[in-house]
């Protein structure tokens, strides 16, 4: 039988750890989101604790608030485990570190298919955490991946079947600035650096090339907006700026709910990354019709058309960067243009209305391959219960 097709609506949950503003989190966000509301029930379940993009979940989406306060807190797993039992969710769609806890749920009526979205970018930096996902990789129903290298780690590393693997770009939805906002700078010379304080995204590079772009752009001036991970790295950029004089070239905004707000009014989108997947800040310069500077990591360089609608330097190279940045400041037409080609780009080949229906055959197949290992799980333990009684 076609689940997704025969009339019925099926209970799909996204699960996500928080709804802080972090990729995969805007992902989990913007999907449930545009689930078809004529095929889905769509409900999202935050396993540990709210923030900003909670206020961006549309109203039709059912809301499950967990509030987990560490791995082994069980309360809340079983107000999820009755959740789902309730409103016979189907299908659990587990962003990043929740396919542990959504594997567990899957072992128990009304057996849930399993898929694990993974926006694991630091795999090629960092492999340590490879184990525990391998383990919670099996038994699951499918891997979403958000770039081809991550789907060739899976299969490699976590050694998950290639049929199990689908890539899947991230989505972005419609461009929705609200209103005017005060920024530093003028304009013309805005530079913006939508990621959160993380070592993988390279911020102490992306520091050292200012020190190039307002030498030959004085009034240029960065922007850096997202979350702290890590506070001694905030600590660590933050005394680079006053070690080369940045302090009036470079502003830390910290996390802000009028991100879309500050993109338009900015000139220059800049990711100084040194590890990706598929990051969602890219796709949000495109939305805004902003020119980009970006590293050659993850699908960074298939987002932006190998070039052709942005431009791309080598990770680590804080001279490239420099001169990249440089370039679209000193040239206003050119600026225009790349913004304006980027933005057509996500228009056709990242829209969250289409990638979302892309979902459709996705968990139609995750739905099979539960019934199937249900129905071979029974017919070897109907064997087994032979085998003992003769």
């Amino acid at each position: 039988m076609n689940d997704v097709a025969n009339g019925q609506k099926l209970g799909v949950m996204h699960l996500v750890d928080t709804l802080e503003v972090g990729g995969a989190e805007r992902v989990a966000v913007t999907l449930v989101n545009h689930l078809d509301p004529s095929r889905y029930l769509a409900h999202l379940c935050s396993t540990r604790r709210e923030g900003p993009l909670a206020f961006a979940v549309d109203r039709s989406v059912r809301r499950l608030k967990l509030n987990r306060r560490w791995r082994f807190d069980v309360g809340p797993v079983f107000r999820l485990q009755r959740y789902i039992q309730r409103n016979q969710i189907s299908i659990l769609h587990a962003h990043g570190s929740t396919v542990f806890l959504a594997r567990l749920i899957g072992m128990f009526p009304p057996y849930p298919a399993v898929i694990w979205h993974t926006h694991y970018g630091r795999f090629a930096v960092e492999n340590r955490k490879a184990p525990a996902y391998a383990a919670a990789s099996r038994g699951i129903q499918g891997v979403i991946v958000v770039n081809r290298e991550l789907g060739a780690w899976c299969q490699d590393t976590l050694h998950v079947p290639a049929e199990r693997v689908w890539y899947v770009p991230n989505p972005v939805a419609a461009w929705k600035p609200g209103k005017d906002v005060s920024l530093p700078g003028t304009q013309g010379s805005r530079i913006v650096c939508l990621a959160n304080i993380r070592p993988e995204k390279d911020h102490l590079t992306l520091v050292r090339s200012m020190a190039q772009v307002a030498a030959a752009v004085p009034e240029a001036h960065l922007m850096l907006v997202g979350s702290v991970r890590e506070p001694e790295l905030l600590a660590a950029v933050q005394s680079e700026i006053k070690r080369l004089n940045l302090t009036k070239n470079i502003s830390y905004l910290g996390s802000r709910q009028d991100a879309a707000d500050i993109l338009d009014a900015c000139d220059v989108g800049v990711l100084s990354s040194a590890s990706e997947g598929l990051p969602m800040a890219l796709l949000e310069y495109g939305r805004a019709g902003l020119a980009v500077v970006a590293t050659t990591v993850g699908e960074c360089e298939e987002v932006l058309g190998g070039g052709s609608v942005g431009m791309l330097v080598r990770p680590g190279s804080d001279e490239e960067l420099a001169s990249a940045l440089i370039t679209l400041l000193q040239n206003p037409h050119l600026r225009a243009r790349l913004g304006a080609s980027f933005r057509q780009h996500v228009e056709d080949s990242f829209d969250a209305t289409k990638i979302a229906a892309s979902m459709d055959g996705i968990y139609q197949t995750a739905l099979d391959a539960k019934r199937e290992n249900q129905v071979s799980t029974k017919v070897d333990l109907g064997t087994q219960t032979k085998a003992g009684r003769s």
